[in-house]
Parts: C-alpha cells; sequence; structure tokens
C-alpha cells in the first residue's frame, strides 16, 4: 500500500497530472460536504418541528409573543442550510462556485439575523452595520446579476 502511495506521490511530476489530483480531491471533499450538510438539514427539521410541537402543546398566549420570532429564525436557519447546499452541489456540477448564490445565501443570513433581532437590546451601531451589510449585498447581488444577464 505505500508503494502505491509512493508511486502516486511520484507521478505529480507534471502540473496537469497533479490538477487533475487536487481535482478529485475537492470533488471528495465536496461530496463529504453535502452529505454532511444534509445531515445539519435532517438535524435542522427535526429541531424545528420538536419546538414547534412543543410550543403548540404547551402555552398558546406566547406563541405570538416571542416564540414566533425563534421558529421565524429556526425556518431560515433551515433555508440557509438548503441553500448551502445548492452551493456545494452547484460546485459539484459545474466546478466553479457561484458569486450569485453566495451572495443570496448571504443576504438570507444577514436578513435572518434582523428578523429575529431584539431590538431591546441592539444598539444604534448594531443596526448600522446590519444595514450596510444588506445594502452592500444588495448591489452586490445586483452588480453579479447584471454581469451573468448577458450570460444567460
Amino acid at each position: 500500500m505505500l508503494k502505491k502511495l509512493f508511486r502516486q506521490i511520484c507521478k505529480f511530476g507534471s502540473d496537469e497530472q497533479f490538477l487533475h489530483f487536487t481535482e478529485n480531491v475537492e470533488v471528495i471533499i465536496s461530496k463529504i460536504l453535502s452529505l454532511a450538510m444534509i445531515l445539519v438539514i435532517i438535524v435542522s427539521v427535526c429541531d424545528l418541528l420538536i419546538y414547534l410541537a412543543k410550543e403548540l402543546l404547551t402555552d398558546h398566549e406566547s406563541l405570538l409573543k416571542e416564540t414566533l420570532f425563534v421558529i421565524f429564525g429556526l425556518f431560515l436557519n433551515v433555508l440557509i442550510a438548503l441553500e448551502i447546499l445548492e452551493n456545494i452541489t452547484a460546485y459539484l456540477k459545474k466546478h466553479v462556485i457561484q458569486v450569485e448564490l453566495v451572495i443570496v445565501t448571504s443576504l438570507i443570513a444577514v436578513s435572518r439575523k434582523i428578523i429575529i433581532l431584539d431590538l431591546e437590546k441592539k444598539t444604534a451601531a448594531d443596526l448600522i452595520g446590519l444595514s450596510a451589510a444588506i445594502f452592500a449585498l444588495s448591489i452586490s447581488y445586483l452588480i453579479v446579476r447584471f454581469a451573468n444577464k448577458g450570460k444567460d
């Protein structure tokens, strides 16, 4: 086994063979990340369903006050995980990181933060920072969208 591994390492003399090797490693790692993300999504959905069932079966008055924002946060966590899985599978299909998908995922993540934000515990600087992030991501999305419009 060690001899076989040593022969493989010696074959990396050419750039083409080394690049082929690194591409194979990237594909394997992407597949492992996909499986891990699927596990994260399943666990997140189970967590959401368990939390939702507990809240619906216990106190009905607090559902609209505090629990609703937690439920929205859990839903958006699942959505973000699905977007990350989409990023990984898009990479596996095209071997290119799709910037538009990454920006959309980031927008969803920052939007989630704003939706579940407790305004009583945050400062004006926190709000300004989140606003700047949303603005920058939105402008980035528009730029990438217009740049990709001619390619479609």
